[in-house]
């Protein structure tokens, strides 16, 4: 038997059955409504991207919930988060070791219960640390550069090398997914997941249950494409949290849930040690408004699910080759080249700084990945005839018995 499959054979697609959206034309405005009143918990919050999404979203009216070790500088945000315009005032921090899984559940907890929907409707896993170790000079206390373990005393064992970088990027990342996966879907709404492919739940009293998001922003870095010398732990630290998104972005639409990543490339933020900076001296990088632009794009657009998104230097391509914007080139800027007979032709185009990435996971794949997912669809659809039957009894015994009401009950997958 041929097993053989061709490279259009859409056969062993599961783009639809994971609710995967269509490719982001990254160009297009996107609509920022839907960030009022929505609820959003940002681990890392306190600096950098995540202190950067918390200004956006609480100018547009989010609820913003910060988790992170720096108590000063985060209580210094919440104020300033409370006095934005439109702001919602409905902002708290509370002090959370991203690798203390207690602390974790306790900041999960809390936002559930500060929210004024008593829900969690987004989560930003943004907590993370980068090497600040001298790899070149062989210094101790880096992971690359291991020292003394040739010790003969039984008493005193070499200690284990440095793993604190993968603790908070990876470890703490997965504690973080691991709670929003059991929080989203309890946020007292409907996701438009679910919608896709049932009917519009009612509550008790026959009225829709309200629609909100459910939104898993896991965020990478271009160390999680691509190997940064130097930064070993940080380069596996963020390959892990891409791999997280892949694999997971099969199975959250299961629970109503949207996940989605970022990966920027270097941005002059605390997280990037001043050696890296001065080593992109004179070369393009990203800029924050641009990560921020990219992040605010997935967390208002609930339509996009599945999905990445790369944030570099501004760049245009041009017949086949990468062209470079620095910051002289500015938007629509007309760049000669040949029209091939002899004379000069202008070309109009505007640099973009966001990609996607790693879009085609799902177009075409192996028999234990399709069957996997096609499997665990098919015990969602069964759930979910199982739970209509139920209220249909319920429903029926009700009225049988007087038309005494039964309360619906909404399941959730």
């Amino acid at each position: 038997m041929d097993n053989s499959t061709t490279t259009d054979d859409l056969s062993w697609s599961l783009v639809d059955t994971i609710k995967q959206s269509p490719p982001i034309d990254v160009t297009a405005p996107y609509d920022t409504k839907s960030l009022a009143g929505k609820t959003i918990l940002i681990t890392g919050g306190a600096s950098g991207f995540g202190a950067a999404f918390a200004r956006k979203w609480a100018k547009h009216g989010s609820h913003i919930i910060i988790g992170d070790v720096n108590d000063s500088a985060a209580e210094e945000l919440i104020t300033e988060l409370r006095s934005l315009p439109g702001s919602s005032k409905h902002h708290y921090y509370q002090h959370c070791d991203v690798t203390s899984w207690e602390d974790q559940v306790s900041l999960f907890k809390m936002a559930a219960r500060a929210s004024p929907t008593r829900g969690i409707d987004a989560v930003v896993a943004g907590a993370g640390i980068s090497e600040h170790g001298d790899v070149v000079s062989g210094a101790p206390g880096v992971f690359d550069n291991p020292a003394g373990l040739d010790s003969d005393s039984d008493s005193s064992p070499p200690p284990p090398p440095p793993l604190n970088i993968l603790n908070v990027n990876l470890t703490g990342v997965m504690y973080t997914t691991h709670l929003a996966l059991f929080w989203l879907p309890r946020n007292g709404g409907v996701s438009r997941l679910d919608l896709l492919d049932s009917p519009h739940p009612s509550d008790g009293n026959n009225q829709p249950i309200p629609i909100r998001d459910r939104h898993l922003l896991l965020v990478s870095s271009i160390a999680g494409l691509a190997p940064l010398p130097g930064q070993t732990e940080y380069t596996a630290s963020k390959h892990g949290v891409l791999g997280l998104f892949r694999a997971l972005r099969a199975t959250s639409w299961a629970k109503g849930i949207r996940c989605n990543v970022l990966c920027p490339y270097f941005v002059d933020t605390p997280i990037v040690p001043w050696r890296g900076m001065a080593l992109l001296a004179g070369g393009p990088k990203a800029q924050i408004e641009d990560v921020v632009d990219a992040a605010t794009r997935l967390m208002a657009d609930e339509g996009v699910v599945g999905r990445g998104l790369v944030i570099g230097g501004k760049q245009r391509v041009i017949r086949g080759r990468i062209v470079t914007v620095g910051d002289a080139g500015a938007e629509g800027e007309v760049l000669e080249e040949g029209n091939g007979e002899g004379g000069r032709g202008g070309i109009r185009s505007s640099p973009g700084a966001v990609w996607e990435v790693y879009a085609h996971d799902y177009e075409m794949v192996e028999v234990f990945v399709y069957r996997f997912v096609k499997i665990l669809n098919m015990v969602r659809t069964v759930r979910g005839w199982v739970g209509t039957l139920k209220d249909l009894w319920g429903i029926y015994l009700g009225r049988r018995g007087g038309g005494k009401a039964i309360k619906a009950k909404k399941v959730v997958a």
